[in-house]
């Protein structure tokens, strides 16, 4: 009969991660995530496989919570509020990025560009992720078409594909060290270039939430 496990499992990968995501997959040995997590490798290895397994654990986990921080924002409600919810996380997206100022940028990013070419596993959760990130951005144009408020004819997954990649490209310039505010700029000018039936910018593209008028 297996001995039950004496440590919180989600603490020892907290910390993994956290390790992971500060020196990079390649920059990380077993014995630096035995210190950062006080366990010894046998241990490690008895709970999460090898180096490989462990990581595959922690980017699986990692992929989750960006889903689920765009879900908390684009999932469900009025179509009027479509648009809104639109701006709510793209803004949110740029306003993380400019209060990373260590620059780690976000793991998901970090992990499929140092592993994905020779890695399946990282390859498959990270088009996954940016596949259901593409839906739910695409599903709340839908709902401001239907509303009005962005342009029926356009093509919704075009612009959610458009969304996508400024999301993402914001966290790739903020960690090569543009201004913060040159990040919500980025975020504001996106927004307002969402067509319309009158072809004028979009109010809640104008300002994020939380900023001064």
């Amino acid at each position: 009969m297996p001995r039950p496990r004496k440590f919180d499992e989600r603490h020892v990968l907290d910390q993994a991660r956290e390790q992971f995501w500060s020196t990079g997959y390649a920059g990380t040995r077993m014995d630096d995530i035995a210190q950062a997590t006080g366990l010894g490798k046998g241990s490690l290895y008895g709970a999460f496989g090898d180096k490989s397994k462990l990581f595959h654990r922690v980017f699986g986990d990692w992929c989750t919570t960006v889903l689920e921080v765009a879900e908390e924002r684009l999932t469900g409600g009025p179509d009027a509020e479509a648009l809104a919810r639109l701006s709510g996380y793209v803004h949110l997206m740029a306003e993380n990025t400019a209060s990373d100022t260590e620059r780690r940028g976000c793991l998901l990013a970090k992990g499929a560009a140092e592993l994905a070419q020779q890695d399946p596993t990282v390859a498959g959760q990270s088009a996954e992720t940016m596949r259901g990130l593409q839906t739910l951005l695409r599903t709340e144009i839908s709902a401001a078409q239907r509303h009005g408020d962005i342009d029926s004819a356009a093509d919704p997954e075009r612009l959610a594909a458009l969304l996508l990649t400024v999301v993402r490209g914001i966290e790739a310039v903020g960690k090569a060290g543009l201004a913060p505010e040159t990040l919500r700029s980025i975020a504001d000018t996106a927004l307002a270039v969402l067509p319309t039936p009158g072809g004028k910018n979009h109010p809640a593209a104008e300002r994020g939430p939380g900023r001064e008028n």
